[in-house]
């Protein structure tokens, strides 16, 4: 069974419930969090953003590096810059779900910081955890949204606010 096909399905599937949830993020709750251990609804909505480039960083290398490859935060200023960055990080995980690359979700990639090694997994792996990722923290961001009392659209079904 070819992978590629699957992974670029799901990513169009799950392109169209994230866009919807990043669409309701009002700009002037981009520094806002529902607890101080929180991640900032800007943060949180960046790194739902930029999961899509993980497909591209997953099939052009083989690791990445903390130690030696320094997070670069992009600057986000309101919603519309955000909606953009994601479409643009959706277009670059685009790039890499080619025929060409099935040859490639079987080899090793790791994730670490320096010595210490947080996971070594075939690339194919990767990429499904970077998915299970979106999905993940797009549940944050739909708490963060409720809290906000801002309705929340249906991700696999219809939701609560949606189905009244």
């Amino acid at each position: 069974m070819e992978l590629i096909p699957l992974f670029l399905k799901e990513l169009e599937q799950e392109a169209l419930t994230t866009r919807k949830f990043l669409a309701l993020i009002p700009d002037d709750k981009l520094d806002w969090a529902p607890h101080q251990k929180s991640m900032v609804m800007g943060r949180l909505a960046k790194h739902i953003a930029e999961l899509p480039t993980w497909v591209t960083m997953t099939l052009t290398t083989d690791e990445l590096d903390f130690a030696t490859v320094p997070y670069e935060d992009k600057k986000i200023q309101n919603n519309a810059e955000l909606l953009a960055f994601f479409e643009e990080s959706l277009a670059d995980g685009r790039t890499q779900l080619i025929p060409e690359n099935e040859i490639l979700l079987n080899e090793p990639w790791t994730l670490r910081n320096g010595e210490i090694i947080y996971s070594i997994r075939p690339k194919h792996e990767v990429i499904r955890m970077a998915f299970s990722q979106i999905s993940h923290h797009r549940a944050q961001l739909g708490a963060y949204l409720r809290l906000l009392n801002i309705p929340i659209p249906g991700s696999y079904g219809p939701s609560a606010d949606e189905a009244m």
